[in-house]
């Protein structure tokens, strides 16, 4: 059986488009991402669902708390859930807050430092460092209740997927721009609808059989 792990943010959590914070809930297993990713490779895989909302790549948050810092978090992580296969990164939406005043670039290299410590964590199998596929979140859309605190992200959103593919590249990791196959919602433009969940599930279910084919 192979073990994957899918550490992300509130879109791998399954926090649904929201116009209101008194009204964030979760979307159901049926519809999550990863839940789909799990029904879509079947029987021989396991998927871990490691989403937090807020959680950033390497920065401490200095309102929602330095627990959102993704780079602490993710070595526990991944010695609790080893031996892992894969692991699929899918981080950097949070990093486009105003608040960090982050360029795309500096966001990929951050990036960067997370696929660093996956490769040399020893947490695959035989001891070895597990696989690593890097998702580019899609590009921010039409900012509703989070304009004020993503302002500017939108342009650099749309700028990030050429640097985290070169970043891929460095490290010799998979990569994916979910930009090129879903998008975020009008609604709050941050996360997802239902059926962007479940398109985004399956294509990362067909990336993924074709990872563990070449390996094999």
């Amino acid at each position: 059986m192979k073990t994957i792990l899918c550490y992300g943010d509130s879109n791998t959590w399954g926090c649904p488009p929201i116009e209101s914070f008194d009204e964030i809930q979760r979307l159901d297993e049926h519809t999550r991402w990863p839940c789909v990713l799990r029904t879509a490779l079947g029987a021989d895989y396991r998927v871990i669902e490691e989403g937090l909302g807020a959680r950033t790549t390497v920065w401490d948050d200095p309102f929602e708390g330095a627990h959102k810092n993704g780079r602490t978090y993710l070595l526990p992580c991944l010695e609790s859930h080893e031996p892992l296969d894969l692991v699929i990164l899918l981080l950097g939406t949070n990093d486009l807050k105003s608040r960090f005043n982050l360029s795309a670039s500096d966001i990929a290299y951050a990036v960067g430092t997370l696929i660093d410590i996956i490769q040399r964590s020893e947490c695959g199998p035989g001891g070895n460092a597990p696989q690593v596929l890097v998702v580019c979140p899609p590009p921010i859309a039409k900012l509703t209740l989070f304009a004020q605190m993503f302002a500017g992200a939108a342009p650099k959103s749309r700028l990030m997927a050429d640097f985290y593919r070169q970043v891929a590249e460095t490290y010799g990791c998979a990569f994916l721009n979910a930009g090129k196959l879903i998008k975020s919602s009008d609604r709050d433009g941050i996360h997802w609808e239902a059926e962007e969940h479940v398109r985004m599930g399956q294509a990362v279910a067909a990336r993924v059989r074709d990872l563990f084919t070449a390996s094999d």
